[in-house]
C-alpha cells in the first residue's frame, strides 16, 4: 500500500513538473506576452533565483533597482538595449559586460546561426568541422602579425586556462607574471593569474607559480624577471590585459606593453594578452594590441566573440607555441569549443565589424561619449575623481564606492544600464554596443548628468 502510494506521489510530480515545462514553453513561443504573464514570469523568476539559483543575486539587484524593489526581469532585446517583461525600455551601457558589440540580436548573426541550425548544431567530435577550419583561418588573416593558430573555447575563462596551459608546455616553465586589479577569470588556473582578493581566498592554494605585480610598473616586472631567473624560477609567460576591464578601466602608462615584450623576448618568455574584453572592436581597433604596436605569442578572445547570441571564445597563437600541440591534439579539448553554432557567430560577427567598420565607429562614438560624459561631470569633481576610456570602454571613477552605487541605481531606475567593476562601484563601466546611435548617447549623457545632481557626495 505504501509502495503504491508513493509511486502515485511521483506520478503527479512528474505531472506537475511536466505542465510547468510546457507553460513555460508556450510563453518562450509567444511574440507578446500579456500583462497577467509578465506577473507570472515575475513571480517565478524572484522565487526561482531565491530557492534554486541564488539568493545572493536578488540582494545584489536591489542596489540597482527602485526602491529596494529587485523584480526587474529582462524578456527581449534589439539594437542597443533590451526590454524587460512589463514592456520598459533600457540603454545597455554594461553590454553583458562587454559581450554586445555588434548590438543586441544583431539580425546578420542571428541569421547565420539559424541557418547553421537547420543544417547541424553541433559536430560529431570525429569528422572534420568545416566552420571550426574556416574560422581559424579568418582569425589567423585578422589577428596581429604571425598569429596563426587557433583552438576556441566557450567562455573567457577557458580561453585563459588554454593559454596558460599551452605556454607551459610550450617552455616546459611554471611561473607566470600577472599584475594587480587583473582580472582573467575564475576557473583554478586563470583565477591564479586574478588579482582580487575576495574571489582568491576562499579557494587558496591556487596554481603555484603566479607572481603579481603592480599593472603599468615596467621597474617591478623587470625586477621580477630578473628575481625569476636567479632563483631558477624563469618565466613561462606573462598575462595582462592591455586595458584593464574589470580593475576599473586602466589605461597602461605610453609605451608600457612594448617594453613588457621587450622583456618577455629578453628572458625567452611568452606574452600573453587578454583581450576577452578589449577584443572586436571595443577600443577603436579590432584587437587594442593594435593600439599599443605590440603583437602577443598568445591572445585570448571571449565576450564579443560570439556577436552576442553565441558563447564563444578563442586563442590564437603563434606557430612555433602552438606546435606544442601538433603531437598529440587532445593534450587540450572542450566538447562545445568550436561547435558549428558558435563558428557560425563568430565568423558572422568578424563579418559585420569589418562590413560596418565598427571599430573605426567605437574609436569616433567613443571620443565624443568621453568628452560629453567629462562636460556633464563639471561642478561635481566632489563626487566624480576621474573618467577614462578608449574607444567604447570608459570608466567613470567616485570618491566613494557609494556614489558610484547612487549613480548606477538612479541611471537604471530612468531606464539606463550601467555596472560597476569587480562588484565595487567605485568606478562604474560604460561599455555599449558599437552600434549605439548618437541619440542614445545623448540620453545617456543627459541622464547621467541628471543622476549626478541628485546624488550627495
Amino acid at each position: 500500500m505504501s509502495v503504491n502510494l508513493e509511486n502515485k506521489k511521483l506520478q503527479e510530480k512528474q505531472e506537475n513538473i511536466q505542465d510547468y515545462i510546457k507553460q513555460v514553453l508556450h510563453l518562450i513561443e509567444k511574440d507578446e506576452i500579456t500583462k497577467e504573464d509578465a506577473q507570472w514570469i515575475t513571480k517565478e523568476t524572484v522565487d526561482g533565483f531565491r530557492e534554486h539559483v541564488n539568493p545572493g543575486f536578488l540582494e545584489y539587484r536591489k542596489t540597482v533597482t527602485e526602491g529596494g524593489q529587485f523584480a526587474a526581469v529582462e524578456w527581449s532585446d534589439s539594437g542597443a538595449g533590451f526590454k524587460d517583461v512589463n514592456g520598459k525600455e533600457y540603454i545597455d551601457c554594461l553590454g553583458g559586460f562587454g559581450i554586445y558589440n555588434v548590438g543586441h540580436r544583431n539580425p546578420k548573426v542571428v541569421k547565420a546561426v539559424t541557418d547553421q541550425l537547420k543544417r547541424q548544431a553541433l559536430h560529431s567530435q570525429d569528422l572534420l568541422d568545416p566552420l571550426r577550419a574556416m574560422l581559424a583561418k579568418i582569425l589567423g588573416e585578422i589577428t596581429p602579425g604571425d598569429l596563426k593558430y587557433a583552438f576556441f573555447t566557450n567562455s573567457g575563462t577557458e580561453s585563459v586556462e588554454a593559454a596558460l596551459k599551452l605556454a607551459k608546455m610550450y617552455s616546459e616553465r611554471t611561473t607566470f607574471i600577472s599584475t594587480t586589479k587583473a582580472f582573467h577569470g575564475k576557473s583554478l588556473g586563470s583565477l591564479s593569474g586574478t588579482a582580487k582578493g575576495i574571489f582568491r581566498k576562499p579557494f587558496l592554494p591556487l596554481i603555484p607559480g603566479f607572481r603579481h605585480v603592480p599593472f603599468g610598473d615596467i621597474d617591478m616586472m623587470r625586477k621580477t624577471f630578473e628575481v625569476c631567473a636567479l632563483t631558477g624560477e624563469d618565466v613561462a609567460a606573462v598575462i595582462l590585459e592591455p586595458i584593464q576591464g574589470e580593475g576599473g578601466i586602466i589605461i597602461p602608462p605610453e609605451g608600457y606593453l612594448k617594453q613588457v615584450r621587450e622583456l618577455c623576448d629578453e628572458y625567452g618568455a611568452l606574452l600573453i594578452l587578454d583581450e576577452v574584453q578589449t577584443g572586436m572592436g571595443r577600443t577603436g581597433k579590432m584587437f587594442a594590441a593594435e593600439l599599443f604596436d605590440v603583437v602577443p605569442d598568445i591572445i585570448c578572445l571571449a565576450k564579443a566573440f560570439g556577436g552576442g547570441v553565441m558563447p564563444a571564445g578563442a586563442i590564437v597563437a603563434r606557430e612555433e607555441v602552438f606546435k606544442s600541440w601538433f603531437e598529440n591534439p587532445f593534450m587540450h579539448t572542450t566538447t562545445f569549443g568550436g561547435n558549428p553554432l558558435a563558428c557560425a557567430a563568430a565568423i558572422a560577427t568578424i563579418d559585420v565589424l569589418l562590413e560596418e567598420k565598427l571599430p573605426e565607429r567605437a574609436a569616433e562614438v567613443g571620443e565624443y561619449f568621453l568628452n560629453e560624459l567629462k562636460e556633464a561631470a563639471k561642478g561635481h569633481e566632489d563626487k566624480v575623481l576621474e573618467i577614462r576610456g578608449q574607444g567604447l570602454m570608459i570608466g567613470i571613477e567616485f570618491h566613494k564606492d557609494e556614489i558610484g552605487y547612487e549613480v548606477s541605481k538612479g541611471m537604471f531606475d530612468n531606464g539606463v544600464l550601467v555596472a560597476g567593476t569587480l562588484i565595487n562601484s567605485k568606478t562604474i563601466r560604460i561599455e555599449p554596443a558599437l552600434t549605439i546611435s548618437y541619440e542614445e548617447v545623448n540620453t545617456v549623457v543627459k541622464t547621467f548628468k541628471e543622476v549626478l545632481k541628485n546624488v550627495k557626495a
